[in-house]
């Protein structure tokens, strides 16, 4: 039960009404976490701003996959609805690879090495062994790529805890339960 009102469009802060109806307009309607974390103009603006810069993160498998990983190892359910939804629509992963992510796992060797990373990172609050790094770094990615993989674990985190504080109605399909896959 949500813990918090999704505001209604007349009820948005007028400093959060560009940024949410430019969400609206790019997706077709406006979910209901983002009509909630409106309410804040100062957090809501910027999440999105570092949402607009990671999306040049890496590429769109690789991020939803990560998004996967993180919102896993984190217990939000708002947020494996929406990744599951865009990872299938967006980023035309099939079902097994939505549910290797959710795992920790790409069927892809060089994804399936970010997205290990992403959860170690998430699981051991960034205080990763030299093997983690080096594994990534071996499977092809900069440093640079794993700033952005760490950045990509702070902003899908960052969704996570606020879903998982303020619980709003979920508008994408459900998913299995983690204990189910």
């Amino acid at each position: 039960m949500p813990r918090t009102a999704a505001l209604k469009p007349e009820q948005v802060p007028a400093d959060s009404k560009p940024t949410l109806d430019a969400i609206t307009k790019s997706i077709g309607f406006t979910p209901n976490m983002m009509a909630t974390f409106a309410q804040s103009p100062i957090a809501f603006n910027s999440w999105a701003t570092l949402l607009g810069s990671l999306s040049k993160a890496l590429d769109v498998k690789t991020r939803d996959s990560i998004g996967l990983a993180v919102s896993e190892v984190n217990g939000c359910n708002y947020c494996l609805t929406v990744h599951s939804f865009t990872a299938e629509h967006m980023a035309k992963l099939p079902a097994d690879e939505i549910i290797l992510a959710r795992k920790g796992h790409a069927s892809d060797p060089k994804r399936d090495a970010a997205v290990q990373f992403a959860r170690k990172v998430v699981e051991t609050r960034g205080n990763i062994s030299d093997a983690d790094l080096n594994a990534v770094r071996d499977a092809g990615y900069t440093d640079a790529n794993l700033m952005e993989i760490v950045a990509l674990v702070a902003m899908y985190s960052l969704t996570n805890f606020f879903n998982n504080v303020f619980d709003p109605e979920k508008d994408f399909p459900a998913v299995t339960p983690a204990g189910l896959i």
